[in-house]
Formats: structure tokens, sequence, C-alpha cells
């Protein structure tokens, strides 16, 4: 899956009224691109977690209708639970998953506080990343007094909310809305006691045993215990951010400490859910640390899960503990890339169609994604076999290269018609006043840049192919000649295809800097591609092999 994901996790102040958790579960399930993950209702805390995930546009549609519900249905004047509190919706969090910036979700944050304030008028506050002010970024303090003590608070002007009245709604109270990075609960399985793996732990968690003596790894926290169930100790961790702390470096350090103390690190456990990429950065890790060339998806993630033992306590499924392959499970490909899932035939019957989409950068992101698979299935005939021995080490280098970008450009296909479609949709958009106007030109030109991008992600895609594709040319199975050839004239032609849809839409654009470096960038690849290509047939053809 290779667009955009952000995971959404509001708390709702209702754990016990199964009639109540399920209409709000159910206002997410019926929003379009929002898929729920997990409702989990606490009674003795009275409160529900739920968890979906979408594109940004998707989660921020699913949380505002989640937040109707509860100002529907929920009465904070009869509440009670054991968990702090101060709205029927909470908090509600936005976290990045895929191919998402920390600061696009904290966009998802404000543009879901503002139509919360203004559709449903409920006052919104912003903590964590999405807050610009140092006293209102922790939960806790903006929290603080809860949901008895807003009616005074929300009136003073040092915490007036970001978005909505200033004012207290004893039935709802207030949200608190932000965004945070994925937090993963990992534990490490220990041959020795509690103790032993709670001295592995200081040592590990950032705060350590206190300010003189931190801890190793940043944004970790970490104790020891003992599990029955498993009959043996575990380094209990919270990585708060796996791009700073992987799981792979918390295990491998793990595993340091637990040697210098005589006892044995055997494997261990992802609690919940994973992002794909978390387990992908420990393929690659381990791919490298032993040398090893994998290039399929699967193959990694079976490296990632060996390695790290976790299936060590109880049988740890892919296709139900990764976000991406659960939404794709749910959302077929059919549905989140329909170009792209369709046959051969009916693509072309597509493109050949009466209509302006799928055209000219669908059909150029495809013909790329030939090119390359025709380099990556040369490079692969020459790889592993006793005959082309001496050259493994350069397949090795190169064949990934080419094989990632013949994967990056299949999205593209299905990327460029939907690019193409909300182009048109902005100019449909209607313009009788002058907001609308102004809406309708801000729309067009935000759409426009998109559409301008797509073809130049194209193109710089297959341009990324040229060096190991030379290498290819020159050490690879020269008995696929041809194909290498075929390969190199269909990404050239994907560049220039993508060179031409970048130009129509430049023109309506202004001549701004942006569109200068982009038309300079643009021509700059194309050039490189036919150097390139007509580089790649020479090598070939030189060879007396």
């Amino acid at each position: 899956m290779s667009g955009k994901l952000v995971e959404c996790v509001p708390n709702f102040s209702e754990g016990r009224d199964k009639a109540v958790i399920e209409a709000i579960a159910n206002a997410v399930r019926q929003t379009a691109g929002c898929t729920v993950m997990d409702v989990d209702p606490g009674a003795s805390t009275n409160r529900t977690v739920l968890t979906f995930v979408g594109t940004p546009a998707a989660v921020v549609a699913g949380a505002l209708a989640a937040a109707k519900k509860s100002f529907e249905l929920i009465d904070m004047t009869k509440h009670t639970g054991a968990h702090p509190r101060m709205g029927a919706m909470d908090v509600c969090p936005f976290v990045p998953v895929a191919n998402v910036s920390m600061e696009e979700c904290v966009e998802c944050a404000k543009q879901f506080g503002e139509r919360a304030g203004k559709e449903i008028g409920i006052p919104v506050y912003l903590y964590e990343a999405a807050s610009d002010r140092s006293y209102r970024k922790a939960l806790k303090d903006i929290r603080a007094g809860e949901y008895e003590g807003l009616a005074e608070k929300i009136v003073k002007p040092e915490w007036a909310p970001d978005f909505g009245p200033a004012q207290f709604l004893p039935r709802y109270g207030a949200t608190v809305a932000g965004a945070r990075f994925f937090l993963i609960a990992y534990n490490v399985n220990v041959l020795g006691t509690k103790e032993q793996a709670h001295r592995i732990a200081l040592n590990l968690r950032e705060s350590g045993r206190g300010p003189k003596q931190p801890g190793r790894l940043p944004k970790t926290k970490g104790i020891g215990w003992w599990v029955d169930e498993y009959n043996m100790a575990q380094i209990s961790m919270n990585l708060d951010d796996y791009r700073v702390t992987a799981v792979h470096t918390a295990y491998e350090e793990a595993k340091k400490d637990a040697a210098e103390l005589g006892v044995a690190i055997v494997g261990s456990e992802i609690v919940g859910l994973v992002p794909l990429e978390c387990l992908l950065m420990a393929a690659k890790y381990y791919a490298e640390k032993e040398k090893l060339m994998l290039i399929e998806e699967e193959q990694m993630i079976r490296l990632a899960v060996e390695r790290l033992g976790l299936g060590s306590c109880k049988p740890f499924e892919p296709s139900k503990r990764i976000i991406e392959y659960i939404v794709r499970a749910q959302q077929p490909a059919s549905v989140l890339e329909p170009l792209a899932s369709q046959t051969v035939r009916q693509f072309v019957n597509s493109v050949g169609a009466r209509s302006p989409a799928p055209g000219g950068g669908s059909v150029a992101a495809l013909i790329g994604a030939l090119g390359a698979a025709l380099g990556t299935m040369v490079g692969l005939l020459s790889y592993g076999k006793v005959k082309f021995i001496d050259k493994e080490p350069i397949m090795r280098e190169n064949i990934p290269t080419i094989y990632k970008a013949m994967q990056d450009l299949i999205p593209l296909i299905d990327a460029d018609t939907n690019a193409y479609n909300t182009v048109f949709a902005a100019f449909g958009l209607p313009k009788d006043t002058p907001e609308q106007q102004a809406a309708r030109t801000d729309a067009i030109s935000k759409a426009t840049k998109i559409a301008i991008e797509v073809p130049l992600t194209t193109m710089r895609t297959a341009s990324s192919c040229w060096p190991a594709l030379r290498a290819v040319a020159a050490n690879g199975n020269v008995g696929s000649k041809s194909d290498l050839e075929v390969g190199a004239k269909a990404l050239e032609l994907a560049v220039w295809g993508g060179h031409r849809n970048v130009l129509i839409n430049l023109q309506d654009m202004p001549d701004d800097e942006w569109a200068r470096g982009v038309k300079a960038e643009a021509q700059r690849l194309v050039d490189l591609a036919h150097t390139e290509a007509e580089a790649v047939v020479k090598i070939i053809n030189s060879r007396k092999d």
C-alpha cells in the first residue's frame, strides 16, 4: 500500500452502554475511506477507545462524524468513571502511519477542530504537536480540573479553546485534539528473574535510574515484570517514536545487556497493531547486517518476524497485526487502486474509452513500471546462478533499486487519474459570490499543483533506475539483451510522457520561482533520460560475451 495513512484514536466518555458505543463506531464505519480497527470499551473507566485509519481527509471526516454522534448521545452531567476526562469525545489524536508527516497530522487536528467548532458548536483544544503554546501542550495540563472544573476554566482568557465557543456545554464538555507519533508496546522475553529484566529496563529506558543516570534509548519507557502465562520475565517497553528508537534497536540493546548479566533473550512480542514501516526497518537492518538481498515485501516481513522472535509467545500473523495489511483486506486493491488492479485488456479499454482519464500520465507511469520490471527481470536472471557468481555483488547492489522503482511507479497509474479528476472537480465549484470565487481559485491552484507533482514523481522515479540499469547492461545476462533495451526505452518514454504532462499543467500556474524550478528539473530529467537510454543500449550491444 503506497497511499497516505493516518490513524485516529478518539477516546469517548462512555464504556458501558453498548448501543451508544456501537452507534459512534458505526458513524465512523459509514464514513467513506475509514476502516475501524478496534473498539475497546472499559466498564470501570466508563470509557471507550476507538481506533480507525484512513487518508488524512477521511480520518478528519470520520472523527467529525464520531464527535457529532457523541454530542447527540453522551450526557456528561451523568458521567462517572475512573479515568480523567473533560468531554464526551474526550481526546482525539491523529497519528502518522504511512507516507504521512507529523505536520500533516497536525493539519488534520486543526481541520477537525475548526470544523467541529463550526459545525457542531463544541469547544476544541489543541495539544502536543498541534499546539503552539507551551503551557497547553501536555494533555494533563489541558485536562487539569477535568469536566467538573471546566465551567470555571473555559471562560479564562488563557484557557479559551482554540476552536468553538468559549463557554461551558454541560452535556458535552470539551474535546482535546492533537497529533502524536505511533506508540508501540513492545515486550522482550528474558529467561531470568523479574529483577534482572528490570535492571535491563533501567539501562535502556530514557529516564534510566534518574536524572544523573539516564538510559540509552530515547523516547523509550520500560520496566521489568514477570508473566505467569509465559513462565518467564519480560522487559516491557513503550516506544514513543519507533523512528527514533526502532523495535530492532530495543531488541539488540536488550540482548547486549542480557549477555552481560548471563541471561538469555528468547524473542519478543508486539502488543496490538504495528505499522508496516516498523517491521520493514527491522528487515532492512537484519538484511544489511547479514548481507542478504531481499526485495519482496513478504520475505522482508518474514525475516523481521523471525529475527525479532515475534512468534515466541503467540503466533504473529502479519495479515492480522500489520495495519496496512488489515486495511488492504477490508478495502481491496480494486477499491484502493482501481486502474492498477484491472486486467491488461480492461486497462487498454479504459484508456481507449470516450473519457479524458486515464490518459497520458497514467500510461506513462505504467510504461515506466514495465520498463523497470524488465530491468528487474534481467537482473534476477543474472543472479543466483553459478554462471554469474562473479557478478553477484553487482546484482545485489543494483536489483533492489530497479525493483523499488517498479513498485513505486504502479500507484502513480491511479494517482495521475485521481489528480486529473481533482482538477476537474475544482473547476466545477460554484463561483457566484466573491467568497466562492476565491475558494474555487484556491482549489484549482492546489489541485493543479498536485497534477504537476504526480507526473514529476513519475519522471523522478523512472530516472532513479539509470545507474543500476547501466550496471545490469554491463554485467547482466547478455541473452536478455533485447529485454533490457526495451526496458531502457520504456523508462525513457515514461520520463518523456511525464514531462509532457508537467508542461501542460504548468500553463495554468503563475510563472513563479516554484514553477520555474519544476520546469527546469523536468527538462533536466527528460534530457538525462534520452542520454541514459542510449547509453544502456550502447553498453549492452558493445559486449562481446
